[in-house]
């Protein structure tokens, strides 16, 4: 039987791989496309449990892939919700310096927010951040209108009706478990059939080295290290404590960690997350264990130096992922009415986090590419809020092959 072809196979149905076949299909409506997702709908993992932040590219350094791609896709984002009428909102947010050593970081920030091109920046005394939220406590703040909330999932749903109606083949339920390079097309198999395609877009996310690695002569330089995180919610009779979003100033080391508070698209506040090591890819529970994947982290020479210099902050993560008691304290930083009382559990997700063989983690989105394949190797948040725009850099260097 002769393998059915296509011009572009895309591996993943989150929304940067939605994403890119909008943008694909945008540019050149008559390319035979493809998307393969393993889960029986798109959105499943990342992009479904998110935090819904609109992101505005405040703490991206200049020039950088994510500076660029989150400050175009904040505009692309919500240009398309606008057109598709998909809720959202932008509330703004406020940064809060808790401790008078933690000034210095607030006033780079509010620098590196200038530079990225944000107006309306403002920084805030305690009375003023109390005008925004009522209830937060620190020596500092700043007022940062772009932010803003939305559900993903709904956005994701949207592109994917979108590019079905262009002609994109949605294969749901249908797993990539192998590619070959060829001269002209590439094999790809699936756990149903065998596909032929002139071109490999990989958008796997937390597999996205295992799929890059299928393409690659060479050893893969960088792993993907999944960081779960978790979240509380507030109770309903203490939402009013919230009524936006409150984040503290971030640790430059590790930019993901910081619990904060976020009002939901779909109703409710969350509070965290925290952030500790999965044992598996798609590791939502504490105790979820692939062994096999766990061996994979634990022995990439890059883990383990991370795990060496930050064994302290990773304990800290893992003591308040077991401890209701102490992950209120970390709350009660920003808000010190929070009482262990007042949070239920809520979701988790899982951040496919790249690490690089000498113990970097890598800060900035990686995409690699040779004639035959494009792997994003490195696209966690804020890749939602950048999906549009990092769909089209991809289409772009995509469709130089055509």
């Amino acid at each position: 039987m002769i393998p059915m072809a296509f011009d572009v196979i895309i591996v993943g149905g989150g929304i940067v791989g939605l994403a890119t076949a909008h943008r694909l299909l945008e540019s050149k409506p008559d390319l035979k496309i493809a998307l393969f997702e393993k889960e029986n709908m798109v959105s499943m993992h990342q992009t479904g449990n998110n935090s819904g932040v609109i992101h505005s590219g405040l703490y991206y350094k200049p020039g950088s892939l994510k500076a660029k791609n989150c400050i175009e896709g904040y505009h692309q984002l919500i240009d398309y919700c606008q057109k598709e009428d998909i809720p959202f909102e932008l509330t703004g947010k406020i940064v809060v310096a808790s401790f008078e050593h933690e000034r210095g970081a607030l006033e780079n920030l509010y620098q590196r927010g200038i530079q990225n091109g944000l107006g309306g920046l403002k920084k805030l005394s305690l009375s003023e951040m109390r005008e925004h939220e009522p209830h937060v406590t620190g020596v500092e703040g700043m007022w940062v209108p772009q932010t803003g909330i939305v559900d993903y999932r709904a956005v994701a749903a949207k592109l994917a009706t979108g590019i079905q109606i262009k002609g994109c083949e949605l294969h749901l339920a249908e797993q990539v478990v192998n590619i070959t390079k060829g001269l002209t097309y590439s094999i790809v198999e699936t756990n149903k059939s065998t596909y032929e395609a002139k071109l490999i877009i990989n958008c796997a996310g937390l597999y996205s080295d295992k799929v890059a690695q299928w393409t690659q002569k060479e050893p893969l330089d960088v792993r993907i290290v999944p960081f779960r995180g978790e979240y509380f919610k507030l109770k309903a009779d203490k939402e009013y404590l919230v009524k936006n979003l409150i984040y503290p100033v971030p640790d430059p080391n590790f930019p993901f960690l910081g619990v904060h508070f976020t009002r939901m698209m779909r109703g409710g506040v969350e509070a965290g997350p925290n952030a500790v090591l999965a044992f598996k890819k798609e590791g939502y529970k504490k105790l979820g264990i692939d062994f096999k994947e766990l061996w994979d982290t634990l022995t990439w020479p890059g883990f383990q130096k991370v795990a060496t210099k930050y064994w302290e902050t990773g304990l800290g993560e893992m003591y308040r992922s077991f401890s209701k008691e102490a992950f209120t304290k970390a709350l009660q930083v920003l808000i010190p009415e929070i009482k262990i009382t007042d949070l239920v559990e809520g979701g988790a997700g899982v951040r496919a986090q790249a690490c690089d063989r000498s113990g970097g983690l890598l800060d900035d989105f990686s995409i690699v590419e040779d004639p035959k394949v494009i792997n994003i190797l490195n696209a966690p948040s804020p890749a939602a809020t950048s999906s549009l725009s990092i769909g089209k850099t991809v289409a772009e260097m995509a469709l130089t092959r055509f």
